[in-house]
């Protein structure tokens, strides 16, 4: 089957970039630079080849250049020529305003022109990433948690961002109505049945992708990454095998009728698949990752990232995923940094890496694109 692979990425008024354009031949690619120079940039408009508000969850009036005395960003494009198994298809998102003194309009999307809803992403391009930001993930509260199992869900069935987005509006309107009134019973019980079906699917799939990255996990032990085990807490975070979406949809709505004047009281939901927690487990310490160390932790969420490119590298229905690390390789000690270089390659997936130290990508540059970065202008790394 043929690889999903860019091979041709342009920005125009994209954050720190005016102008830009990467010719990538398919290879790993490192972006090498100092702090500011527009790494992680180049990495997120990458991001945006794909479906939601990319690896910041940035909104649109955030992206586009801002000159001195303009008071919104300027209108913002990011471009790309992906090959995959159909051949080479031409990617373009952004927004189309005035910049400078007016808001920016609405993202589009458009593939060979056509303007297309930005779901339609998820059949050409599929994306697995990682950030510093995601270094506190086990010691950040629940929800930034729910966020990165949900990407990973999103990415392996592209239906959970709807299910997820009706049962977030649903949830919004019923709370509304229980704190601000009026608590009409017959629209709450409409908004509760709405809950119900969506926050059934929306934990079955959450299970689903659990279930399948343990089982990666488990298969991956010859790694010199931490073993886990991967949990998922809360009273809905875990549904009973034998339970059918409709039924666990009815219970669901019928546990939500049941709580109303609980909730009104409290200002929120108190049950509900809002509520799960992801819980990682080293499982060689036998110890949650939250009380591992600073690198520990970062080698137990590199081990998940990699096991979910491996899983959705062999579905036959889906593009490969293309991979987004940045400033991973700078955590991890010589042994793990070689183990991860050599996953991408027996992945055959192709990447991005960004870093400040060159050292660090010694052993990656022999078969990887090096890409100097500097005050955001783009250039061949020297030898």
């Amino acid at each position: 089957m043929a690889r999903t692979v860019l091979r041709r990425l342009s920005l125009t008024d994209f954050r720190s970039y005016t102008e830009a354009t990467l010719e990538l031949d398919g290879r790993p690619v490192v972006l090498f630079g100092p702090n500011g120079a527009g790494k992680t940039n180049l990495l997120e408009a990458v991001s945006y080849l794909a479906a939601g508000k990319g690896l910041r969850g940035a909104s649109t009036a955030e992206l586009g250049r801002r000159a001195p005395g303009e008071a919104f960003g300027r209108a913002w494009s990011v471009a790309a020529l992906v090959e995959g198994p159909e051949g080479v298809l031409r990617l373009g998102t952004g927004v189309e305003s005035p910049g400078g003194a007016s808001p920016p309009s609405r993202r589009i999307v458009r593939m060979e022109g056509e303007t297309v809803p930005p779901g339609a992403l998820s059949d050409v391009v599929r994306l697995v990433w990682l950030t510093p930001a995601q270094d506190r993930l086990f010691l950040e509260g629940g929800t930034e948690r729910r966020r990165f199992l949900d990407r990973l869900v999103f990415a392996a069935e592209p239906a959970h961002a709807t299910h997820a987005n009706a049962y977030d509006k649903a949830m919004r309107e019923r709370m509304r109505l229980l704190t601000d009134g009026p608590a009409d019973p017959v629209w709450l019980d409409a908004l509760e049945t709405r809950l119900g079906l969506a926050g059934a699917e929306v934990a079955a799939a959450r299970a689903r992708t659990v279930d399948t990255l343990q089982s990666e996990i488990a298969g991956r032990a010859d790694r010199p990454f931490p073993g886990a085990r991967l949990e998922l807490s809360g009273d809905w975070g875990r549904p009973s095998p034998d339970t059918s979406l409709p039924d666990m949809a009815e219970r669901l709505r019928e546990t939500l009728a049941r709580a109303r004047s609980r909730d009104a009281a409290a200002g929120r939901a108190l049950t509900g698949p809002h509520r799960t927690d992801l819980r990682v487990i080293h499982v060689e310490k036998d110890r949650p990752a939250a009380e591992c160390s600073t690198g520990e932790q970062k080698a137990l969420i590199l081990n998940l990232v990699l096991a979910q490119a491996a899983r959705l590298s062999r579905a036959e229905s889906a593009p490969n995923p293309i991979l987004l690390l940045d400033e991973v390789a700078a955590h991890l000690d010589v042994k793990r940094r070689a183990a991860l270089f050599e996953e991408i390659t027996a992945l055959g997936l192709q990447a991005f890496l960004t870093g400040t130290d060159r050292a660090l990508f010694e052993d990656l540059t022999t078969w990887g694109q090096g890409v100097r970065v500097d005050a955001s202008v783009l250039g061949p790394m020297e030898d």
